[in-house]
């Protein structure tokens, strides 16, 4: 289609949103259909981490390192059928407002935007992780030219080395040629290799740690978390949030056989590249004397594919690094900003708040920067492990408050609070100790306690969810209880309430009123900026447009569509994790 066409829907788009109201300006008035959502979803957590992490940590250990994509197909269901209805029907924009709602109080609120920066500071900046694309169309073309891309490039691979069976037989035998005095275990694949689910005491990934241990992680990440929730919450009606959750569950199938596949068959390839034992070799070869395994894609790219095709993918490889670095730099940069400088300087004047963004935003850069070396040697020099350590020290309290939130009503602010600020430290005291002394690799064993590090951090994440849940219950059931009248449609067990709501407290954001140039206005009303006063609405325009936002029904038809292919979806998780197990 010409462009023209492209920019008349745009401009159709932005004169019909009433972008003067939160539901117009973030949620796009609520007018997103599946599929850009969908797409959105599964961009939003594919990037050049994913093809650097997740094809290294399928060179180095098999594929069960895809456990980590899959287990995606179980909670994106709990997404689109548990969560997003309850914080529709609480009609809330972000995930800080929802538990402020939830609970009242500003410093839960402050704690989570504090815990964002550490995580984007440790895991999302220095791995590069993907955020997805703000034009609709760019965004699908994009999630298309990937996926047509990666599949070619998969085909081409598997052919190298004669078809699946052949694949299989030839992975089991990728050691590198200089093997010196190390063990068998360092340099020979692990016979569990093509096994998802491993031993629960020896396994490098225990199947109670994928099954239990990660749905925590995903929880905080696919439910939780701002970037993926905002995407469904600009769904025109419930059935298309639902269904774009289909769209992205399917999708995430995908990458299991477009980039752990491709990463174990660079193994077979190069060998005493991708598989070096050997900490000079490895050196030499990437710089890293933990392995190499993290160049694996990037070596099959460069050495495979033919000159038009391979710039056409290390040219998207590099757009998602630079799209996810820009994007991750001003959500920090905003969060730093708005919830947190200003509690410092309520009175700051817009000039000040936009020269403290920039600086705090060099000073993030070169933090993240710092931290590089640190992200190479972790976990064996495997980033996607080592992101998902991380996540496993710093989320599991996060995801107890969330899920508390909506089930048990009980729950108050007092709980929710001290749960977080007590599995903070608890966290923080295992991902310090880990860096401290390093996690080590085959060849150079860490000489961290057993007592600390000999727990595999998937069960970490367990212990610390398990621990977060009692004290935010225990403290709950000793402080005063929220009354009903507070949490009308904020919890799962008064989600179709019709009585009104009586906020705990009222939104204390105030926009400052000042003046403005003409240039400058125009500017601001082409970019959706605007600071004119919104249309005078009548009490009845006012309530519409609340129900309209905080609306939940579905046609008949389309509920049944999609609760059909949720279940299909589902089935299909099953088939493929227990093909695999």
């Amino acid at each position: 289609m010409s462009t023209d066409f492209w920019w008349s829907v745009l401009l159709q788009a932005m004169v019909r949103t009433n972008r003067s109201t939160v539901g117009g300006f973030f949620l796009a008035g609520r007018s997103m259909v599946w599929w850009p959502i969908g797409a959105s979803l599964f961009a939003s957590n594919i990037g050049s981490g994913h093809f650097v992490g997740l094809a290294g940590s399928g060179a180095a250990a098999g594929i069960a390192t895809g456990g980590f994509e899959w287990n995606v197909l179980i909670v994106i269901v709990l997404l689109g059928w548990i969560f997003v209805p309850i914080y529709i029907k609480a009609g809330v924009v972000t995930m800080p407002e929802y538990l402020k709602k939830r609970f009242g109080g500003s410093r839960i609120r402050i704690y989570l935007s504090v815990l964002s920066l550490i995580l984007y500071i440790f895991t999302k900046i220095s791995v590069c992780d993907s955020d997805a694309h703000n034009s609709v169309t760019a965004l699908v073309a994009a999630v298309i030219a990937l996926l047509l891309i990666t599949a070619v490039y998969t085909v081409t691979a598997f052919n190298e080395v004669g078809g699946y069976a052949r694949f299989e037989e030839l992975y089991m035998q990728a050691v590198p040629t200089i093997k010196g005095n190390f063990s068998a275990e360092c340099f020979e694949p692990r016979p569990d290799s093509f096994h998802l689910f491993r031993d629960p005491v020896t396994g490098d990934l225990p199947w109670p740690g994928m099954v239990f241990g990660l749905t925590i992680q995903a929880i905080w990440y696919f439910c939780n978390d701002q970037v993926i929730v905002q995407r469904c919450l600009s769904a025109k009606n419930l059935s298309h949030v639902k269904g774009g959750c289909v769209l992205c569950g399917y999708l995430k199938l995908l990458p299991m056989f477009l980039m752990v596949f491709p990463g174990m068959i660079s193994r077979i390839l190069y060998p005493d590249v991708v598989a070096c034992v050997d900490p000079e070799e490895c050196q030499s070869y990437c710089g890293s004397s933990v392995g190499c395994s993290n160049i694996a894609y990037p070596k099959l790219v460069v050495d495979l594919m033919p000159n038009g095709l391979r710039g056409l993918m290390l040219s998207v490889m590099l757009a998602s690094l630079m799209s996810s670095l820009t994007s991750i730099f001003n959500s920090a940069s905003t969060l730093f900003t708005m919830d947190m400088y200003t509690k410092i300087r309520p009175r700051a004047k817009e000039r000040e708040l936009m020269i403290a963004g920039r600086l705090f935003t060099l000073g993030l850069i070169g933090v993240s920067i710092a931290w590089i070396p640190v992200v190479q040697t972790a976990q064996s020099g495997q980033l996607f492990d080592y992101a998902q350590s991380i996540t496993s020290y710093l989320a599991p309290p996060i995801a107890a408050v969330f899920i508390l939130a909506i089930f048990c009503k009980r729950v108050n602010e007092p709980g929710a609070f001290y749960g977080l600020m007590i599995g903070l430290p608890i966290g923080l005291s295992r991902m310090i100790t880990e860096f401290v002394y390093g996690t080590g690799s085959c060849a150079n064993p860490s000489d961290c306690p057993t007592i600390i590090c000999g727990v595999h951090y998937l069960y970490f994440g367990i212990i610390l969810f398990v621990v977060s849940c009692i004290i935010i219950i225990g403290i709950s059931l000793m402080t005063k209880p929220i009354e009903d009248k507070h949490l009308h449609r904020l919890c799962w067990s008064l989600r179709n309430s019709t009585e009104e709501r009586v906020d705990l407290e009222k939104d204390d954001w105030v926009e400052p009123k000042k003046q403005q140039g003409l240039c400058k206005k125009a500017l601001l009303c082409f970019c959706g900026l605007e600071e004119s006063e919104a249309p005078k609405l009548s009490p009845e325009e006012e309530a519409e447009l609340k129900k309209q936002l905080t609306d939940t029904t579905e046609a008949p038809l389309w509920r049944k569509v999609v609760n059909t292919n949720a279940i299909i979806l589902l089935s299909v998780a099953m088939f493929c994790h227990g093909f695999y197990a």
